[in-house]
């Protein structure tokens, strides 16, 4: 079985409280379904027509739990709140086994 990860990668930042109140409601929903953030932060260094953007990379035990909190009512209720306050690029992947 394959681990999940998600990877967002922020592109613009409208609303910086409304990302504070989604981050809020989305720590625990994420906890809950077994994930956990293994990096988050402005890149260090960008390479090959990178953007030097806020990315957070979260690991799950499996894929399906990966989109299964994706698809969590906690998980959309952060969701509500983030609204349009984010412009970002959200992925849902498959670990190498």
């Amino acid at each position: 079985m394959s681990k999940g990860y998600w990877v967002s990668a922020y592109r613009e930042t409208k609303d910086q409280a409304r990302l504070a109140t989604y981050a809020q409601l989305a720590v625990p929903a994420v906890e809950a379904a077994g994930g956990r953030v293994i990096a988050r932060g402005v890149a260090d260094e960008v390479r090959e027509h990178g953007l030097k953007e806020r990315t957070v990379v979260i690991e799950f035990p499996s894929y399906e739990q990966a989109v299964a909190a994706y698809e969590s009512d906690a998980y959309r209720k952060a969701l509500e709140a983030l609204g349009d306050a984010v412009v970002r690029d959200f992925r849902i992947i498959r670990g190498v086994e």
